[in-house]
């Protein structure tokens, strides 16, 4: 069984990846059980970056093998904002809902066809192979969707009330939450994860 620590501290973000991870042979831990961990400053360019490093200093801190995301909102007429700014866009400690606000007041006046955007997650798993070979894996997912003019729904969290998905017409907020594990961008790069999982489990019981 793998052992892994979820490098995040946000509780949403740790039930949905609980969720998600359901069923597989794995013993799942969160920095949360670790009081002194100190916060990991994100302060790179990109999800990959971010992801990386929250995961290298989680593992560095803890020994054990760690998965990290990092993902956001890319907002296409507002030129890929906020990105890996998407938790922080309206301010250090501001809710999401001022997150919301600010995105759709910088899209006042845009129209239905130019509010395209995505939700874009990256994952980075770091730690040690069974041989205790060092490695790290990188996954992705992204979820295609526009903008809504206000906020609609009460599941998920973040920028789910304003993400709007025209194939099930109705926000990520609205949507089951069994449905938008399964196609929301941390649900695909999530599977990703577990296939590269099932594989290596596979290797282990072949040797």
């Amino acid at each position: 069984m793998h052992t892994i620590i979820l490098a995040t501290a946000n509780k949403k973000k740790i039930e949905e990846i609980e969720e998600i991870l359901t069923g597989m042979s794995i013993e799942l831990h969160t920095t949360l059980e670790f009081p002194n961990l100190k916060d990991v400053v994100e302060d790179k360019e990109t999800f990959v970056e971010n992801a990386l490093k929250k995961a290298r200093e989680i593992y560095a801190a803890t020994g054990l093998n760690a998965l990290a995301d990092d993902s956001g909102l890319e907002v296409d007429a507002l030129d890929g904002r906020p990105g890996v700014y998407s938790a922080r866009y309206a301010g250090d400690g501001h809710p999401y809902a001022e997150n919301n606000k600010k995105v759709l007041g910088e899209l006042a006046g845009i129209s239905d066809e130019k509010r395209t955007a995505r939700f874009h997650c990256v994952l980075a798993y770091v730690g040690t192979d069974t041989e205790d070979k060092y490695f790290e894996q990188l996954f992705d997912g992204v979820c295609e969707g526009l903008i809504s003019h206000s906020p609609v729904g009460d599941f998920g969290f973040g920028y789910d009330p304003i993400f709007f998905i025209s194939e099930y017409g109705k926000t990520m907020a609205q949507l089951d939450p069994e449905v938008k594990n399964r196609i929301s961008h941390r649900g695909r790069a999530l599977e990703k994860f577990k296939e590269y999982l099932r594989a290596e489990q596979r290797a282990e019981g072949e040797k």
